[in-house]
């Protein structure tokens, strides 16, 4: 069902032909960040990065210093290709009811859309990882409670106009749908199809509360 790694690599081999050198490395961090979006950091060896990128461990090193920066550096490009989902309802001139319903219904179809990996890169990103990786397990996870600080920032002006009663508890209402979004990465990469993600976003809006 999900496009595998090779055949991305294939896909990009054949854009390679005429390209400027900065479109390769551009098309290199497209197959790393798939690898590290199905696979995660630990059990994304150097070598199978090295393979699918079709480049030598010293050209890797070179074009992005470490496997660690190269990891960085595919996840700020998930956010760029893949966060507007977010993003853009969470900044949208529109209630907060619609705003967080959009970001949920966009968590859908993003997460079990057939094009790429299925899930979410950061919502399901480094849960475990070894020791010597444990800054990584922290900068994820700052990634995922910078997106529920910003689900509250958005229901506490809703609150103060009134959109949402006075006695909302917002921390937890920010709470409760960044858990949904998450819930609905790792639903996705169990094979949720689009309908039943969906369905599980229709649900959790009825989790609003009622003036």
């Amino acid at each position: 069902m999900f496009m595998k790694t090779k055949n991305l690599t294939a896909s990009v081999s054949k854009r390679r032909a005429g390209r400027p050198r900065a479109f390769e490395r551009d098309d290199a961090l497209d197959i790393a960040m798939d690898l590290f979006w199905r696979h995660g950091f630990d059990a994304t060896s150097t070598n199978q990065l090295t393979s699918a990128m079709d480049i030598s461990p010293p050209s890797l090193y070179a074009a992005f210093g470490s496997k660690e920066a190269l990891y960085r550096e595919a996840i700020a490009q998930y956010q760029k290709r893949y966060g507007a989902f977010f993003s853009e309802p969470i900044g949208a001139d529109c209630s907060a009811w619609d705003a967080v319903e959009r970001v949920l219904l966009g968590a859908a179809k993003q997460f079990s859309n057939p094009s790429h990996a299925p899930g979410c890169m950061i919502a399901c990103g480094e849960l475990q990882s070894s020791a010597d990786n444990a800054f990584l397990i922290a900068e994820i996870a700052a990634l995922r409670q910078d997106a529920q600080r910003a689900i509250r920032v958005r229901l506490e002006a809703a609150r103060k106009v009134g959109e949402l009663p006075a006695v909302t508890d917002t921390g937890a209402l920010a709470a409760f749908y960044a858990m949904v979004i998450q819930g609905m990465a790792v639903q996705a990469r169990d094979g949720a199809s689009l309908a039943r993600l969906k369905r599980m976003a229709s649900l959790a809006m009825h989790a609003w509360p009622s003036k």
